[in-house]
């Protein structure tokens, strides 16, 4: 039996476990009657805060029970926020402004102020703004434009086609897709201009980068422009995350560049390094959302999410990296979009990673927790009537932020035409901070909006069927047969076949679009975005004239390189050499060179 079906015994045997905990606290007195103690000890430690009303309200929502069987079901079946098995949460406390108990409300409606209030500093904001647009500097004027009202700088990064696949600018047919949909990155310079203005190494800071194939490379550019602008000793100080995930390229998106085996050991070789020498960064972000867009369904995209990630766990343990030390380093990303699973998907991914974790990995705490980032639904996004988009993306929101997501994306509703415009990414950002800030939803109490019984039922259905598709992996050997044999490909397929099949028959209710239109097919007018060619021509001539400059470095650094590859050890070491000299494309032409091409497979 491979880690993937250890993984379902264990939560089978964990579901086993609470359910005689329930029978344990009704049938043996001292055992309820302790249980009953630590419930009325947890109640008693729960802070009141205030509403801007004064309205008292609990820091923390627990369910009105006071039977020990019903304890024993949530305290070891969710767990506090914070506590195993994390389904409430992967921390005790999120998204909560600072305890409002500083003001008395009188009954005349004035208000005073206790001689012990004391400024305290908020939590890190969860909104992570996403960009990437035409050459590096334009992408970091508006990185600046973003985060002006931001206490906390968290940034994700879009790159361009041709990065995306290690191509350089100047290659051949490449000039009218430089700076396209993304940020044009060729060299370490342009990774410099990228950041510009941004402290790197503060607690403040954050830098996400989504991209997976040639990510080592890129990975090591972001390095060797941090030493460059901060000295070495930032590197440990580095905080972020890169999305580095072959699984995902391989099942749903063809981002991939290099054959499986080199991919993943590459891949290791980057995360090994990091584990080691940047307690702060998370070299993986094991992602689902495209998974998602690419046309699964939710369960689809959770399963086959949370299978790579005990597979890359697998692998990691493998190389001889403990895992409470890469455990904690992992991180991942999912789509948030109308169905009725997103109600508890992350939650149930929460619960059942953790569990796996513990019970097959041997993981401690740290290593247990499922530390997510969700994005809003770009599939979910609609031309027809466009506007509407602001609507989808809100209740979007407001499913991620049930599920107690770490951080989170907001698309904008100009995507399907183009990439944001500053006013449609503005709004989008707004309604995050509408959600968290003015209204009152999330910012005083922990677990409002948890454990429904409508919320409860969908969770059950969603981790019996996240469990029946790893039990189908295992079937064809793990996740790595099973993506020889193109299993999660064809699956997500054939559901995105059907998903469209039911737009066009009606069936999926899209709503100016089979549904309630205007009687208009006219499409708005809406400014593109494109990258001028003198941009485009830039990056070229700058490309060309750092070839020139490094010509002779080069080629000894592109050797080394190819020594230590072809010798087996570690190669992130000498890729940070690399990328101070050689650009993003002649890196990955000699990789080629030494362990071939990605082939799609057949």
């Amino acid at each position: 039996m491979s880690k993937l079906g250890q993984v379902v015994e264990s939560v089978e045997t964990y579901n086993q476990f609470v359910l005689d905990q329930v029978k344990r606290a009704r049938s043996d007195e001292k055992f309820g009657r302790d249980l009953l103690g630590r419930w009325n000890d947890i109640k008693a430690k729960i802070p009141t805060t205030r509403a801007p009303t004064g309205l008292p309200l609990p820091r923390l929502a627990l369910p009105e029970i006071d039977e020990p069987g019903e304890i024993a079901r949530f305290l070891l079946g969710e767990g506090l926020p914070g506590e195993f098995p994390f389904l409430n949460g992967a921390y005790r406390e999120m998204y909560l402004e600072p305890v409002r108990e500083v003001e008395s409300f009188e009954k005349n409606g004035e208000t005073k102020k206790s001689k012990t209030d004391k400024k305290i500093p908020q939590a890190e904001e969860p909104t992570r703004l996403f960009s990437g647009l035409m050459l590096a500097e334009d992408t970091n004027e508006r990185f600046h434009y973003l985060t002006r009202h931001q206490r906390t700088h968290r940034l994700s990064t879009a790159f361009d086609g041709p990065t995306l696949y290690g191509i350089d600018s100047d290659a051949d047919g490449v000039f009218g897709k430089i700076g396209e949909g993304g940020v044009a990155i060729d060299m370490v310079e342009d990774m410099v201009r990228l950041y510009d203005g941004f402290d790197l190494g503060s607690a403040n800071f954050s830098a996400s980068m989504t991209i997976s194939g040639p990510s080592p490379i890129i990975m090591a550019m972001y390095i060797a422009a941090a030493k460059r602008r901060f000295g070495a000793s930032v590197v440990p100080k580095l905080r972020g995350t890169i999305q580095a995930d072959i699984f995902k390229e391989v099942q749903a998106q063809n981002e991939t560049i290099f054959p499986i085996e080199p991919s993943l050991r590459f891949l290791t070789d980057m995360v090994e390094f990091t584990t080691r020498e940047m307690p702060r960064w998370y070299p993986i972000s094991i992602s689902g959302y495209h998974i998602g867009e690419a046309g699964s369904t939710p369960v689809q995209q959770a399963a086959y999410t949370l299978s790579n990630g005990f597979a890359y766990a697998e692998m990691f343990a493998g190389r001889g990296i403990p895992v409470d030390q890469f455990g904690p380093r992992l991180s991942f990303f999912l789509d948030c979009g109308l169905d009725v699973e997103y109600i508890a998907l992350a939650r149930v991914s929460r619960r059942i990673w953790a569990i796996g974790m513990r019970e097959v990995f041997g993981a401690g705490a740290k290593a247990q927790l499922y530390k997510l980032h969700t994005q809003t639904s770009g599939r979910s996004l609609i031309a027809a009537e466009f506007k509407n988009n602001l609507t989808r993306t809100a209740a979007e929101l407001m499913l991620a932020y049930m599920n107690a997501t770490n951080s989170c994306h907001s698309n904008s509703a100009d995507e399907p035409f183009t990439t944001p415009s500053e006013e449609w990414i503005r709004l989008a950002a707004h309604g995050q901070a509408i959600l968290l800030e003015e209204s009152g939803i999330f910012k005083h109490t922990m677990n409002m909006l948890s454990g429904s019984p409508g919320m409860k039922a969908v969770e059950r259905a969603v981790e019996a069927a996240i469990l029946d598709e790893f039990r189908e992996i295992e079937r064809l050997g793990g996740v790595l047969a099973a993506v020889e044999d193109r299993y999660q490909r064809s699956q997500i397929q054939n559901a995105s076949h059907r998903y469209e099949q039911q737009i066009n028959d009606g069936v999926r209710p899209i709503i100016g679009l089979n549904r309630y239109r205007d009687g208009s097919d006219d499409m708005p007018e809406v400014k593109l975005a494109r990258t001028p060619r003198k941009k485009q021509q830039l990056q070229v001539d700058r490309l060309v004239k750092f070839k020139k400059k490094n010509a002779e470095k080069s080629k000894r650094a592109l050797d080394k390189l190819s020594a230590v590859v072809e010798s087996g050890k570690n190669c992130f070491p000498e890729l940070l050499e690399a990328v101070e000299v050689c650009s993003l494309g002649q890196i990955t032409g000699r990789l080629q060179e030494v362990v071939g091409r990605f082939r799609p497979m057949v």
